[in-house]
């Protein structure tokens, strides 16, 4: 008999379909690794139930590799302000990538309560421009945090110690999921999550997937990272060149914005220093 499921879990060759309210543990056919395709949680896909086989995988409205998940709704960026500090590096590459995914980012920041007031008044001003250009942002302790969730398929992401799998505790207390302490060394936390699993929250799917502190623009174009950045789409039209990619150029309104702080500085030369990394402009002096 043939019914259709959503992968919730993979271990090994392993994976846990949630089909009509229970859980079937499922092998994958030969044919996957034949056609070189690879099953996701997230997918979703017929099987034979009888003789637990997955059998064909559902076209993906999306799928990211670090984590590996696919049908991600939306993305909260869990971003830890003190142990380990506050990357807006790290932040800018993951919006890219999630932009880029056709995913909905959300932001969230933690440890508040472990800083200075002056780190605190620095850390409002990231949140007051990230808002402003159009994200939703939060911090842990907001109450309304909870009310994301509901109907949505959501993934965490942010670098390890950030405080994913003690946020998710704080959501849902029944998870009880293992957390580690951040190395004072290192800056890094313990990779206490070992797999990719979606766990049924408030109303919604969340996955706990490993930290990670890299990302890399594989398959991107320049025009794909340039368009990730939300907000210099406001100002294309008005430069000088149709295709401006705001380095070199002379009559960009971008590098006009970026000047008079209505683009926040540290989000462009993180622009650069992501084409940099492609080969292109040197790092922005301004």
């Amino acid at each position: 008999m043939n019914k259709q499921g959503k992968i919730i879990k993979q271990l090994s060759n392993d994976y846990f379909v949630q089909v009509d309210g229970e859980i079937v543990i499922c092998k994958p056919r030969g044919k996957f690794r034949k056609m070189g395709i690879t099953p996701l949680v997230g997918d979703l896909v017929d099987i034979d139930y009888d003789n637990r086989y997955l059998l064909e995988i559902e076209p993906r409205t999306n799928e990211l590799i670090r984590p590996c998940i696919a049908n991600v709704t939306q993305a909260l960026i869990v971003n830890s302000v003190e142990i380990p500090e506050f990357s807006s590096y790290l932040l800018d590459k993951l919006l890219v990538t999630i932009e880029h995914n056709h995913i909905k980012p959300i932001i969230c920041f933690t440890k508040l309560d472990l800083v200075g007031e002056e780190l605190k008044q620095e850390i409002a001003s990231y949140i007051e421009y990230y808002r402003s250009i159009g994200y939703e942002v939060y911090v842990n302790t907001d109450a309304h945090l909870k009310d994301i969730f509901a109907g949505q398929i959501t993934v965490f992401a942010g670098q390890s110690g950030a405080g994913k799998s003690t946020l998710l505790n704080r959501l849902d207390e029944t998870l009880q999921l293992e957390t580690g302490e951040v190395s004072k060394a290192l800056g890094r936390g313990k990779h206490t999550t070992r797999h990719v699993e979606l766990l049924p929250i408030l109303g919604g799917l969340v996955a706990d997937t490993p930290g990670f502190s890299s990302l890399d623009f594989i398959g991107y174009t320049k025009e794909d990272i340039r368009d990730g950045f939300i907000e210099f789409q406001k100002y294309q039209e008005e430069c000088q060149y149709r295709n401006c990619m705001h380095q070199k150029e002379e009559n960009c309104e971008v590098k006009r914005k970026v000047k008079e702080k209505v683009i926040l500085p540290s989000r462009y030369e993180n622009y650069l220093q992501f084409l940099e990394k492609m080969g292109d402009t040197p790092r922005w002096k301004g």
